[in-house]
């Protein structure tokens, strides 16, 4: 059944209603994406603050009297901004099995220092499996799944250890090495997507090796077609033949578990049935499909193949959020946002400070006070030294001298990130960040600084 959303002005609002929609992006505001319970006139003051009108969800929460019921979301999206065609905006009125989240299934860490020399060999060899594989296909017509099944595993064990770790290396784009690096980074995204929600190890290993080979299939199609946008009607049928191809290929090869497959035939269906090839709906898509779809669209519409028409990750999440019971399963999207965060290791980000800084590292805690390196000052030219600042450790010491009654509340701006930024507004070599930050994690000099700042 579908969430049914009611249009309420702040001013009417009351306790125990369930806010689901916002009249500006979640992004811009301090509240939950994945909507929120009104428990005391605080929060309904900081929705005055920063709303006109909000959509509530009457299922879940308290309903005013009389109130007329609205459609969400309302705004439409364009063609030009999805990867494909742009999915319908009706809600889905199917019953969908919710999803069994398990958290803390795998909360050992293994430190970022640790893993991250491992990850980067690891890397490096799955980018060249995935271009072997790419080879092989168009030179004999066959895979070289032995090798991709075992990358899969590597990448599942190391994202086990540390979600940081490939999380950096997928954010760095390298030359036009679209199609696999694409491949790469949404079975990353898919991996650390299952460890968050604790999919079971099988499940994950049958996730990431799906995702890897997901699309397989374009080897079959012309790099032309492949790289012409827009496609008109014709080209676009043409296009996502490759799914179909893919299955052929897999299946012929006698060396594919059949769920592997269904991942791979089932990553472009949507939860609405505007996908392809099947038009499947609601739970007729496994779940290891529905996850395998969701990456794939928040990484090509966050590293579509022209930079220029890359979404920051926040404006990703607003459209996954937008799209979540229409395309998307609702509870699956908005655990996916928990999972990856509003600003995922490597974005880059504007402080309210004014200064810009790279995410370097996570706080699975706070994912809105993650570590961040600064690059620029508050006149946007670089620093002339680089030094990470832990939001969430600044606040905390922050805090307790509001405690101890060393300062007041009053007197003190917390630092925060106002904004994430498009990856091409400053001329930053995040790949420049990353290795300055991976390559002296764990050193003496470098949380020496860390500690300076955070006294500062």
């Amino acid at each position: 059944m579908g969430v049914k959303q009611v249009k309420v002005a702040v001013n009417d609002l009351a306790l125990g209603m369930f806010i689901s929609g916002l009249d500006r992006p979640w992004t811009q505001t301090p509240f939950p994406l994945q909507g929120f319970y009104l428990r005391d006139l605080s929060e309904v003051n900081q929705l005055k603050h920063y709303c006109s009108y909000v959509y509530i969800d009457v299922q879940k929460g308290k309903a005013p009297i009389g109130a007329r019921q609205s459609s969400w979301p309302p705004a439409e999206l364009s063609r030009k901004d999805t990867p494909t065609r742009a999915p319908s905006l009706q809600p889905v009125d199917v019953k969908v099995s919710p999803i069994k989240v398990r958290h803390n299934v795998y909360s050992h860490h293994q430190p970022l220092q640790k893993e991250i020399d491992g990850a980067r060999q690891l890397h490096s060899r799955v980018n060249r499996a995935i271009l072997e594989i790419d080879q092989q296909v168009s030179r004999e017509g066959t895979i070289a799944l032995p090798a991709a099944r075992k990358m899969a595993g590597e990448m599942v064990d190391s994202v086990l250890r540390n979600p940081d770790a490939l999380s950096w290396l997928t954010r760095v784009r390298e030359k036009d090495e679209h199609t696999y690096s694409h491949s790469i980074r949404c079975a990353i995204w898919a991996i650390l997507f299952g460890r968050h929600i604790g999919l079971p190890k099988k499940d994950l290993d049958v996730l990431a090796l799906g995702v890897l080979l997901k699309d397989i299939g374009k080897t079959k199609l012309s790099t032309a077609l492949l790289r012409k946008d827009p496609r008109d009607e014709a080209e676009e049928a043409e296009y996502e033949t490759f799914v179909e191809l893919g299955v052929e290929m897999l299946r012929n090869s006698g060396q594919v578990e059949p769920r592997v497959i269904s991942v791979v035939n089932t990553h472009c269906e949507r939860l609405n049935g505007s996908g392809f090839p099947q038009h499947l709906r609601g739970d007729k898509i496994p779940v290891l499909g529905k996850i395998a779809g969701l990456v794939s669209y928040y990484d090509e519409i966050t590293n579509p193949r022209y930079q220029a028409k890359a979404l920051s990750p926040s404006k990703a999440v607003a459209r996954l959020y937008e799209l979540r019971n229409i395309a998307f399963q609702e509870d699956l999207t908005v655990e996916f946002i928990r999972a990856i965060g509003l600003y995922p290791t490597g974005t880059l980000v504007e402080l309210n400070s004014g200064e810009v800084a790279v995410v370097v590292e996570q706080n699975f805690e706070r994912r809105l006070k993650p570590k961040v390196m600064m690059v620029l000052g508050k006149d946007k030219k670089p620093l002339a030294k680089r030094w990470v600042l832990d939001l969430a450790h600044k606040d905390m010491r922050l805090q307790k001298q509001i405690d101890k009654g060393k300062k007041r509340h009053q007197d003190i701006t917390k630092i925060e990130i106002s904004n994430d930024l498009e990856p091409s507004r400053f001329e930053i070599n995040i790949a420049q960040v990353r290795d300055d930050y991976l390559n002296t994690v764990g050193k003496n000099g470098l949380w020496g600084r860390i500690k300076s700042s955070l006294l500062a």
